[in-house]
């Protein structure tokens, strides 16, 4: 009598065994890093604070009073309660006023008995959101009873205007400018790196000695010299996208060298010899096969070279060759504040905060870019 062999049990399949992609797995290792996602997390919240700033800010970019003018006043702290009974009321602040010291014969902002309460959703100055949608309602104020009391968050600035407002406001431009120009010349990268790798010979020739002529000229001084070359009184909206255009023609050079490094090495791959044997046309073999292999170092490099547009905006603008009145950036803020000289550090250190977003914006992209870096390296994945 024959034995039946057993019949062997359905194993279930491990999702885990089944193949991923490439951005699955960097996805599952990038969630693994905290600090990355606390930078992206951040990062985020920047650019949402950015994009309402006109809604959040509860002024106008530039306005100012000028019966009342409230140079360099200190910020005034939120109070939640009643001084005289102690218990929790309305949020308000305090209304300063302005006394001679007879020591140092200066001007001191003092609080007064006066209080502002503090509204949420009043009416103040008209704007438009991304430049479409129009309306008056702020986030909070002290609406329109007490038009001489506001609510001064990070302090005043030069004029009296509101610097909590005007940062949020430069963020606008600090963030947009970096993102863009970084956009443009990757782009412009990408494609001349792909031409001078797919054609060579002459055309590879020429592409890389115009990247060792823009390479071989000192950044700042390329930058001063072609915006001399406009005038000074020029639109402030045009002069933003001539600065836009200039960061994005002096940052190809080196995309483009590592994109053509790259691209000759995988033109003589299998894949790329088998669509050309299909008969596919150049241009397809370089957009559909030849740079898709780029993706991944594109990413990592978009958000490693961000920082850096946005620390070289802040610079023009500090320089006074970036943004200029009525508009502002995080640079042209510092250098309002550099003009106080060292009183900036020891009479009125709030004009220094638009510094501080700088620096807490570059990190949060430092730490997003080590993360998805990390993320796709395979040497460095857990």
């Amino acid at each position: 009598m024959t034995a039946a062999a057993p019949t062997p049990t359905p194993q279930k399949t491990d999702r885990r065994s089944l193949g991923q992609s490439q951005f699955s797995v960097a996805w599952g290792q990038f969630r693994k890093n905290r600090l990355a996602q606390t930078g992206g997390v951040l990062l985020i919240l920047v650019y949402v604070l950015a994009i309402f700033a006109p809604f959040i800010a509860p002024d106008g970019l530039s306005s100012y009073s000028t019966s009342n003018i409230t140079r360099f006043h200190p910020p005034t702290p939120i109070e939640f309660r009643d001084p005289a009974t102690g218990a929790f009321t309305r949020p308000f602040v305090f209304k300063y006023g302005q006394e001679l010291n007879m020591d140092t014969f200066v001007n001191e902002y003092k609080p007064t008995a006066e209080q502002c309460p503090i509204y949420f959703g009043v009416r103040g100055a008209e704007y438009k959101i991304l430049g479409l949608i129009p309306g008056n309602l702020h986030l909070f104020g002290t609406g329109q009873e007490k038009p001489d009391c506001n609510v001064f968050l990070f302090g005043g600035e030069a004029l009296g205007r509101d610097l909590f407002t005007r940062t949020l406001y430069a963020s606008q431009i600090s963030l947009t400018i970096g993102v863009v120009a970084v956009l443009l010349s990757t782009v412009i990268g990408l494609f001349m790196g792909a031409l001078a790798a797919f054609f060579g010979g002459f055309v590879d020739t020429v592409i890389m000695r115009l990247v060792e002529v823009i390479s071989a000229i000192p950044y700042l001084f390329l930058l001063l010299l072609l915006r001399s070359v406009f005038p000074q009184d020029i639109n402030p909206i045009f002069a933003l996208y001539v600065i836009l255009g200039i960061l994005a023609f002096i940052g190809w050079g080196g995309l483009a060298r590592v994109t053509r490094g790259q691209l000759l090495s995988v033109r003589e791959q299998d894949f790329v010899s088998a669509a050309r044997a299909l008969g596919a046309s150049d241009n397809r073999v370089m957009w559909r096969h030849m740079l898709p292999t780029m993706t991944t170092y594109i990413i990592v490099t978009l958000s490693l070279s961000i920082p850096g547009f946005i620390l070289l905006e802040s610079g023009l603008s500090f320089l006074g060759v970036g943004a200029v009145e009525p508009y502002v950036s995080w640079g042209s803020l510092l250098a309002q504040a550099q003009e106080g000289g060292l009183s900036s550090l020891n009479s009125r250190p709030w004009v220094l905060i638009p510094g501080f977003f700088i620096v807490f914006t570059v990190g949060c992209f430092q730490l997003l870019g080590d993360g998805l870096r990390d993320a796709f390296d395979p040497r460095k994945r857990q």
